[in-house]
């Protein structure tokens, strides 16, 4: 009966070649960076003369991160 339940938890990180706990850890800051760039978006949004390329610098450094790490 655990089975199932462990399945659900390890299926989708050995599929990228991750233990449960490598990513949690990646998912989580990859989580926190979305969060710091949504806030840096929306500090932008309303004094434009802030923050003028950060959102969209740290969703591009994500972005290689994402498809260059199991390289």
């Amino acid at each position: 009966m655990a089975t199932p339940i462990i399945r659900l938890f390890t299926e989708h990180p050995q599929s990228v070649d991750e233990t449960y706990f490598e990513h949690l850890l990646f998912a989580g800051k990859f989580a926190g960076t979305l969060f710091a760039a949504g806030f840096c978006a929306l500090v932008h949004a309303i004094l434009p003369f802030t923050f003028e390329k950060t959102a969209s610098r740290m969703i591009n450094d994500m972005h290689h991160r994402m498809h260059n790490r199991s390289k």
